[in-house]
């Protein structure tokens, strides 16, 4: 980095031997190196060092040079992220070649607009003057209105928005048009009753009509200004290959200063009762309902060139402006801000900034960096629902007041006029998402370990990912039942008859009173701005897709069964019991308070996470008329893969806390053992299912002894023949480390034997004092207990040290590391620590395991489990609950899953450590250091690394796998299943299968060796288990016992024959299978086998030899080797299939 650096700033640049140009290339090198100057004949100039004096050379930096070292000192974490921040502007900066089609483009619109021919004027209802072709985009409910209309040139074409300011970005390329309608058009009065919508729509139906015609125009449709139906917009797109670059969007605008703002107050009802339901009232004027976002709609068709002035000056006193809006509104890109009714668009994140300009909250000479994170700030820390904001330095007499715009809208920014609320259309729960999303960013922002730049302006957060749980109001057009029973006519009136938006804020502070404390944050999708074609009808509100919510749960609250009210005799309890309904009932509970409660359904952990579907639906159906079916709930669909039990349905915590609690005992018990000739120093479980991740825990078994063979000497069972091969049984490792003693010795044989000793004694007395069925052998001791199986074996801590030393020929002792050592230090030390620590994990993050489980789940469905091991991907997941960045730590199984694949996906392996922070032990200082080494010996460490405090080199975990064209592959497949993922789960036209998801793609494979289920062990466990089961030895009823004949412990035909596969022909094919159920073995011919070799009796196995001429070559036997298979898979093997010819002879 330094290398390079110092060679930028070389002034010594290569400039042209001209000696015309000497005094010029000494004082402006840098430019002479740009430019290509030719000679006087029209030949290039050949360049040459300039020699420079060592003054020269060394001359100190500059005051400018000094300011931008030190900004990046203070404001950056690094350089790095200030060169990043500057790229991406360049990136979405618009080049000169496109505003130069954007501004001759524009230049042939405004021609054609102010060439629009007059028309006859009729009335405003009469439609006849438009051709059958192109329709209004407008809903006319009710029909009628009174006015006259008539088509004639726009009295002005102005460019208004982020296109003249300078803040337009890309990808989203829309240039602003303002097209003045003519004053003899209007009528003052036409703010009354919806009649200057809808002649401004006519006027924008009338510009479609002639512009049709034209063949300067490519593409021409409709829109609404942020999904507001009031305030059509033309989208015109130019022909040719350019259409998709740019849109010019058109507005129609009445004539500045035409109506008077104060028709406008929030107060003032512009829309009479007795028009829009068409039965005669007897209200007066003064008593009619106010209609604030009616008027804030009109009203803000008024000031958009106003605005536009205001921005201009402003921009024009800080350099930076423009920038700082432009990474403003990457940030809203990134978290589905910026588009639809109620964002946060462009235009307000530039009077944002220039509110906090104005103020002199921020300085005119602040950078663009400075600028995003001071508005991230203040956004983080200002409540605009409560405190509004206004622009307005001296507003008129007639402008309202901050209190009466709360009074009538949720959000307040008043712009400088002081007459219109910006946020009109938001909801309080928009503006309390951007402010979570600002102070999570400023949160990580600040956090020396965070790629902040990555994080905060590269990630994309759609609500499938970012929210705990999601769920959807479908079938819109029953909302309008909710109008009706929550007695919405005025609020109706107000939105023009939007019914989803009108309903919207109602539902929200519903929800929020009934889920809250189980939440922190609960969001809603902004409906999009809907686009149709000019030959097209105005779409139905129904048409819009399903409205999405999303809840941040709080782990703790959220799958509380008990919903405990006031007491009886409060005056909240009918208030109480008015929220829930029948569902309240009076509790008196064990500390004799007798209050109001909602009980809620739920047994298991699984159930239990599913309370608030419980709470939300029956609240929709109470208060909001919306009955069960409305309701698509998609917070737990992905968990179904992992689910086990027939009565209860559970994803395995209730199983795994059982093992663990069955461990504790055994733990206890070994502690207390007497008559050990060694003490045992310490007792730690090495197996997932003890850190509650594995996929599918351990089941205390009984067993049917009429299923088995006894084996007598043994006391142990064993299968029968023609049986189906009985139910399998993990071993659960757990290692006892033994005190240190002058007696251990020093040769590793001897220490085998001791260790085998310490087996048999335990084992002994185990049986003596607890009744355990145990099993000594040379490496482990198998105990059966409470229906489980616990594999006890003694470790010796300098036993590893032992392996790894030897003495040589001359008798001098070599310490050298060898697999073995490592491979022994591995299962004694590394993986119990790492046991423990994502137990502590669990017990901070309840979702931890069940994500764990999900994930391996779809890395063994997806074929990938011996590339990403156990130990591997659980640490992959633990990484997105210690450093979730941009998000909060996942909140549910479903969602930690959908951030797996994207982690997997989208991480950079090739050139970043993965950096798993386990007990936040690691500072900054560390993650530079591990930073730097993965740097410096890139080449030689693994494709996939991750660094643990324990291990910030050597990335132990993944070592021997994933390969680079594994990884590959992994990332691949991660990318694709996560689109099909969250496509099903947004989408609920889609075929509803996520278990598209975990089948894998075979057609990739050589060879499948399909196995006879009867003896695949663990097929009840495969993603599409097969409705025929088979007996496997075990009683369903009545508890498990600990004593009596030992099972058959670890016993999978399938696993057994994949190792001899591997170990047969490794070298010649890759071998892959689902472990959990799996009935498919899949084979992968590896390439370079399938290369002729000089024939050699030694090289002969699985080969046949083959004579070209005087050359004798060997090449793989395919034929027998598919025989071989199937010969030692006899009574396993089904069937093989060959799929491809891919090896050549």
């Amino acid at each position: 980095m330094k290398k390079k650096l110092t060679v930028a700033e070389d002034p010594a640049e290569m400039v042209p031997t001209d000696s015309t140009n000497e005094k010029q290339d000494e004082e402006a090198p840098l430019k002479a190196k740009r430019s290509k100057p030719e000679g006087a004949d029209g030949e290039e100039v050949v360049y040459q060092p300039v020699k420079l004096s060592r003054s020269d050379l060394y001359r100190p930096p500059t005051a400018e040079e000094l300011n931008q070292l030190k900004e990046a000192e203070s404001l950056f974490h690094c350089s790095l992220l200030k060169m990043k921040m500057e790229e991406l502007l360049k990136e979405v900066a618009l080049r000169e070649r496109r505003k130069q089609q954007i501004d001759s483009f524009i230049q042939t619109i405004t021609k054609l607009l102010q060439a629009v021919p007059d028309s006859p004027e009729v009335e405003v209802s009469d439609l006849s003057w438009l051709s059958g072709a192109v329709k209004i985009p407008f809903l006319l409910v009710p029909k009628t209105s009174k006015g006259k209309f008539h088509m004639a040139p726009p009295a002005s074409v102005d460019l208004i928005g982020s296109y003249p300011l300078g803040t337009c970005i890309k990808p989203r390329v829309m240039a602003d048009l303002a097209v003045t309608i003519p004053a003899d058009i209007l009528h003052p009065k036409d703010v009354i009753n919806q009649r200057y919508p809808r002649k401004r729509a006519l006027y924008l139906a009338g510009l479609a009509q002639y512009l049709t015609s034209s063949s300067d125009i490519g593409t021409m449709r409709y829109s609404c200004l942020h999904g507001n139906r009031l305030r059509p917009v033309l989208l015109l797109t130019p022909p040719g290959k350019d259409s998709s670059s740019f849109t010019v969007r058109v507005h129609a605008c009445p004539p500045p200063g035409f109506f008077k703002p104060s028709r406008f107050h929030p107060q003032r009802n512009n829309i009479r009762t007795e028009w829009y339901t068409g039965l005669q009232t007897s209200q007066s004027e003064s008593s009619e309902p106010p209609t604030p976002h009616y008027n804030s709609s009109v009203l803000g068709d008024l000031l958009p060139r106003a605005h536009l002035q205001f921005l201009s000056a402003v921009s024009s006193q800080c350099s930076a402006f423009a920038d700082g809006v432009a990474l403003l509104k990457v940030w809203l890109r990134q978290r589905e801000l910026d588009q639809g009714a109620g964002c946060f668009n462009g235009f307000l994140a530039s009077m944002l900034l220039a509110y906090l300009l104005t103020t002199h909250r921020i300085s005119n000479t602040m950078t663009a960096y400075q600028l995003l994170r001071n508005s991230l700030n203040f956004l983080a820390s200002t409540d605009l629902t409560v405190n509004g904001i206004s622009l307005a330095k001296d507003p008129d007499s007639t402008a309202p007041s901050l209190a009466e715009f709360h009074s009538a809208f949720q959000v307040v920014f008043v712009d400088p006029s002081g007459h219109l609320n910006m946020c009109a259309d938001m909801t309080a729960c928009t503006y309390k998402q951007l402010q979570h999303e600002a102070s999570v960013s400023i949160q990580f922002w600040d956090n020396p370990t965070v790629d902040g730049f990555h994080a905060l302006l590269m990630t994309p957060k759609p609500m499938i990912r970012t929210s705990d749980h999601v769920f959807q109001l479908c079938d819109l057009v029953k909302l309008q039942f909710s109008c009706k029973k929550l007695n919405l006519l005025s609020e109706l009136m107000d939105h023009s008859g939007n019914y989803v938006q009108t309903v919207l804020p109602f539902i929200l502070s519903l929800l929020q009173q009934g889920l809250g404390q189980r939440i922190c944050l609960l969001t809603h999708s902004l409906s999009p701005d809907p686009e149709w074609s000019v030959e097209s009808e105005a779409p139905k509100y129904k048409a819009q897709p399903p409205l999405s919510f999303g809840l941040l749960l709080r782990p703790e609250l959220a799958a509380s069964v008990l919903e405990r009210g006031p007491p009886a005799d409060s005056p909240k309890a009918a208030e109480f019991r008015q929220l829930w309904g029948f569902r309240s009932e009076l509790r008196r509970f064990q500390d004799g308070a007798i209050t109001e409660a909602v009980l809620w359904d739920g047994k298991s952990t699984c159930q239990k996470r599913l309370v608030p579907r419980q709470i939300i639906t029956h609240l929709l159906q109470l208060h909001a008329a919306l009955p069960d079916s409305c309701v698509r709930y998609v917070a737990a669909m992905v968990d179904d893969v992992i689910q086990i039990g027939n009565e209860v349905p559970s994803t395995g915590e209730e199983e795994s806390l059982l093992v663990v609690q069955s461990y504790d005992d055994l733990s206890r018990k070994l502690w207390r053992l007497e008559g050990l000739p060694l003490s045992i120093t310490s007792v730690q479980g090495a197996h997932p299912a003890l850190r509650y991740t594995q996929v599918f825990p351990p089941q205390p078994l009984k067993l049917d002894y009429s299923f088995f063979d006894r084996e007598k000497t043994q006391r142990s069972l064993v299968p029968k023949d023609g049986k189906p091969c009985p139910a399998y049984i993990t071993p659960i490792t757990v290692i006892c480390h033994m005190e240190g003693s002058g007696k251990w010795p020093h040769d590793r044989l001897a220490i085998r034997h001791i260790r085998t000793a310490f087996h048999i004694k335990l084992g002994e007395l185990l049986k003596k004092h607890h009744n355990y069925t145990c099993r000594p052998s040379p490496t482990h001791l198998d105990v059966w207990k409470d229906g489980l199986v616990f594999r006890i074996q003694v470790a010796y801590h300098r036993e590893p040290q032992v392996l790894r030393e030897s003495v040589n020929a001359e008798g001098l002792l070599v310490v050298r590391d060898n697999e073995e050592a490592q491979a022994l230090e591995m299962a004694t030390i590394h993986k119990p620590l790492l046991t423990s620590t994502l137990h502590g994990l669990q017990q901070q993050h309840p979702c931890f395991g069940a994500v764990c489980r999900l994930a391996k789940r779809w890395l063994g469905a997806q074929l990938f489990s011996e590339d990403i091991t156990e130990d591997t991907a659980d640490l992959l997941v633990a990484s997105l609950f210690l450093q979730p960045a941009p998000f909060t730590p996942p909140g549910s199984p479903q969602v930690g899953f959908l951030r797996f694949l994207h982690l997997l996906s989208s991480f950079d392996w090739r050139n970043n450590p993965l950096i798993v922070n386990l007990n936040n032990h690691l500072t900054a200082a560390d993650y530079t250091e591990i930073k730097n080494d993965f740097m410096a010996s890139r080449e030689s460490l693994p494709v996939m690394f991750i660094a643990t405090p324990k291990d910030k080199k050597l990335s132990m975990w993944t070592k021997r796998a994933p390969c680079v064209q594994m990884l590959q592959r992994v990332v691949v497949v991660a990318a694709e299943s996560l689109k099909v993922v969250e496509r099903q789960l947004m989408d609920g036209t889609q075929m509803q299968d996520v278990r598209v998801a975990m089948r894998p793609p075979l057609d990739a494979y050589d060879v499948l060796i399909h196995l006879n289920p009867k003896q695949v062990p663990l097929l009840s466990q495969a993603v599409d288990p097969p409705t025929v089961t088979f007996s496997r030895g075990v009683v369903t009823s009545g508890l498990a016992q600990s004593g009596g004949a030992l099972p058959v412990i670890d016993y999978n035909p399938v696993s057994l024959y994949l190792t001899e596969l591997r170990e047969a022909f490794g070298d010649l094919a890759l071998f892959f299978c689902d472990p959990y159920g799996g009935t498919v073995i899949a084979v992968l011919w590896k390439p370079k086998a399938f290369i002729p070799a000089p024939f050699k009796t030694s090289q002969v196995s699985a080969r046949r030899v083959e004579v070209r001429g005087e050359e004798v070559n060997t090449v793989p036997n395919v034929e027998a080797i598919l025989e071989d298979f199937q010969v030692m898979g006899q009574g396993l093997v089904k069937s093989i299939e060959a799929r491809t010819e891919k090896w050549s002879f």
